[in-house]
């Protein structure tokens, strides 16, 4: 099997169970080229989610960035998400053992979250890893 691939699969193995401990249904959907990849459901209120699987860096941090990337005979390829198909992004970091919720439409490009308190004791405009714990 593809490293990548079980990664990826312990990811959603880890958000699924995450989401179902906060009162979420889980539905798969049959294809794999659905842009998410997975439907989450509670109080009358659909939400297709993204998961992705992110260490944390040297800097203590998880950067997110809102893009999808694959290879074919042409080479690597990125595209920004449309982030109108898109209503929840799930971290999973195999670090921390957490999973950390994210609503594109709040960033641009990317975002980072903090596992570890900065080196330079910043405070202001720092996203705390922890403060994402819950979907919101």
């Amino acid at each position: 099997m593809h490293h990548t691939k079980e990664k990826g699969d312990l990811g959603v193995l880890k958000a699924q169970l995450d989401m179902y401990e906060q009162g979420f249904a889980i539905l798969n959907p049959v294809t794999e080229h659905a842009p998410f990849d997975l439907v989450i459901y509670k109080d009358r209120e659909f939400r297709r989610v993204q998961i992705k699987y992110k260490s944390v860096d040297k800097t203590g941090s998880i950067t997110v960035h809102f893009r999808s990337c694959w290879a074919d005979k042409n080479g690597t390829h990125m595209q920004q998400v449309d982030k109108n198909e898109i209503d929840l992004y799930c971290v999973y970091c195999p670090d921390t053992d957490e999973c950390y919720y994210l609503d594109p439409k709040s960033y641009k490009r990317s975002v980072t979250l903090r596992v570890e308190a900065p080196r330079n004791n910043q405070l202001r405009h720092v996203k705390l890893a922890t403060d994402f714990r819950r979907v919101p």
